[in-house]
């Protein structure tokens, strides 16, 4: 598959390396400068510190557990040399530090491709990609959600974004951390690999160190069969505004294809559409652009313009995210919807509130009406009507509204108020991850073929995604999904960019980072990485219990499951990250055991 934009190519990575279904892309290197320069270090730059730093450029080997300052000086044990263990199919994240008083232009990292004693070549599975700082905040003392003055939170720079450099001018007294990702082909031999990572600049000056990686014989399955429940929801407007494109425009749709391959690679299952103007009143810098035109005729009667709502639905499925659609919201935020006249052709406003006779009045025609298009498009059994956050009692007549005209629709909702008590056979429920559901009751949803997630947003500190998070709190996500019985995670946004997503990652009323976690032009992020690192380890032990289940190794089986509960906690505690660290190690220690 080949895409080409005024801005990057799009190459698979499956055709660049010779291995079908590798399941992962990446951009192409291209040559533009910086493209953009950063936004100043509001932290002052300590020059005694910067003095007793050598002439020339450092380099080390780094843990990928931290987010390193631009304008310190690294307190690092100097590392020249790396080991990642993973399986086939698997892909991995080394992170290197650069750092120099001087100023370097021309800085570029790559890397050899990976050989092994026996004479074996795994060719052109690693590439570099430089980070780069944006503006952050801070979770803050008081309550998170709401609005937020800039001033009132200390502002800083992070390191998040993975950018598709060729080359890059390293500042005078300035770090950039640099990340190294490895794609480990599905065909890929068992045994211990190396390769070198070469860091040359125009200055002719080269460095060199040195990565082992050590491949497990367990495959790991394919992209489309992991069983983890992926939502991220996505907003097509915030990629029509960034790149200067009509929005549902033929060249709309091909800028939103390697952002949402992106999405795809690291499994995402649910579709997020709307049924009616924006859902959620505006609360994000772009208002979400109408998918369903409704128009009331001349002569009352209601008719329905599904055609963006279709092409948007096709689009998706064909990059592979197929397992549910769910749409919003029949109790928007304000309860409010619109449709157009047909005699005047404007718009008109119509609150309609659950238990209202206008609410019926526009949802129930509708309502049939979508559920037989549903049905001649073979999409009903997956589609669910969604509410996000909405008291019990607008719930509850939504809910009995559907029952009542569209039974074969599914619902979906995140709720804090054990809605799914009332209502036990409600598709797709989420809660907030401090607001825990009963073991007992994930586990009875489960048996019933019901989908139970939790999910992550401005009311959490921990665990999350912020642009100022621990990087190693987004791969806790797929171990906390183990060790509680969910069926994944929900994160209300994938790509709600703020105006300067490049440069500025904090928004008017949430922490900084809580509106999207991938960047413009399919730019990676650390979190992104460390997310489908946690995907990858929760579809890992999901093979491994079954291989020791196999075996009846009870022994081993309880000392894995021991490690996981471990990671059951929803508030920050002291050794967190040990514990996540540790409980790797062992899956994959016991990955190995099971390959002999």
């Amino acid at each position: 598959m080949k895409v080409t934009t005024k801005l990057y190519q799009l190459i698979c990575l499956s055709a660049l390396i010779g291995i079908s279904g590798a399941g992962f892309c990446q951009q192409t290197n291209w040559d533009k400068g910086q493209t953009f320069t950063e936004a100043n270090d509001p932290l002052r730059t300590d020059n005694k510190n910067w003095l007793q730093v050598k002439p020339g450029l450092h380099s080390s080997f780094v843990t990928i557990d931290q987010r390193y300052a631009k304008s310190e000086v690294p307190k690092v044990k100097m590392e020249r040399s790396a080991q990642v263990v993973g399986w086939r199919g698997e892909r991995l994240s080394v992170q290197l530090l650069l750092w120099t008083a001087d100023s370097i232009p021309g800085l570029k990292v790559t890397v050899s491709d990976f050989k092994s004693k026996k004479g074996k070549t795994l060719k052109s599975i690693a590439y570099a990609r430089f980070q780069r700082y944006v503006l952050t905040d801070e979770y803050g003392s008081g309550r998170a959600c709401g609005k937020r003055n800039a001033a009132d939170f200390p502002s800083s720079l992070s390191a998040d974004m993975l950018d598709d450099l060729s080359s890059f001018n390293l500042e005078r007294k300035k770090v950039r951390p640099v990340w190294i990702t490895i794609e480990i082909p599905r065909k890929a031999k068992q045994g211990s690999y190396s390769a070198t990572v070469q860091v040359t600049s125009r200055q002719g000056k080269q460095q060199k160190l040195n990565l082992s990686l050590d491949v497990i014989g367990q495959l790991l399955p394919e992209v489309s069969s992991w069983s983890f429940h992926l939502d991220q929801w996505q907003h097509p407007s915030a990629v029509a505004r960034i790149n200067k494109l009509p929005v549902w425009s033929g060249a709309h749709f091909e800028a939103m294809k390697p952002q949402i391959q992106l999405l795809a690679n690291a499994g995402q299952k649910v579709i997020t559409a709307t049924l009616n103007k924006d859902p959620w009143h505006v609360q994000t810098f772009d208002p979400y652009e109408d998918m369903i035109i409704w128009t009331k005729e001349k002569d009352g009667s209601w008719s329905y313009n599904y055609r963006v709502f279709d092409k948007w639905v096709s689009f998706m499925m064909g990059l592979g995210i197929k397992k549910m659609i769910n749409c919003y919201s029949i109790v928007p935020w304000n309860n409010e919807i619109h449709y157009k006249d047909a005699i005047t052709s404007k718009f008109v406003n119509v609150v309609a509130k659950p238990g209202t006779q206008a609410f019926t009045d526009m949802w129930e025609p509708f309502l049939k009406d979508f559920a037989k298009h549903l049905e001649q498009k073979g999409w009903l059994e997956i589609t669910n009507i969604a509410l996000d956050e909405r008291n019990k009692e607008d719930m509850g007549l939504a809910f009995a509204l559907i029952e009542k005209v569209a039974p074969k629709l599914g619902v979906a909702y995140a709720d804090n108020q054990k809605t799914y008590k009332r209502y036990t056979n409600s598709d797709d429920v989420s809660t907030a991850v401090q607001h825990p559901i009963d073991a007992n009751d994930i586990a009875e949803r489960r048996n019933k073929g019901l989908n139970t997630t939790f999910y992550i947003y401005c009311g959490n500190s921990f665990p999350n995604q912020f642009t100022f998070s621990d990087p190693a709190e987004s791969a806790y996500l797929g171990w906390y999904t183990l060790a509680t019985g969910y069926n994944g995670v929900l994160r209300w946004a994938y790509n709600s960019w703020v105006e300067n997503p490049l440069i500025d990652s904090r928004f008017r009323t949430w922490p900084a980072g809580d509106t999207y976690i991938t960047y413009p032009q399919a730019r990676s992020s650390i979190r992104y990485e460390r997310l489908l690192e946690g995907i990858q380890d929760y579809e890992k032990v999901l093979v491994v219990k079954h291989m020791l289940e196999q075996k009846n190794d009870l022994v081993t089986l309880k000392k894995l499951n021991d490690a996981i509960d471990k990671l059951k906690s929803y508030s920050r505690y002291d050794g967190w990250n040990s514990d996540l660290n540790t409980a790797k190690q062992l899956l994959n220690s016991i990955s190995v055991s099971l390959s002999k």
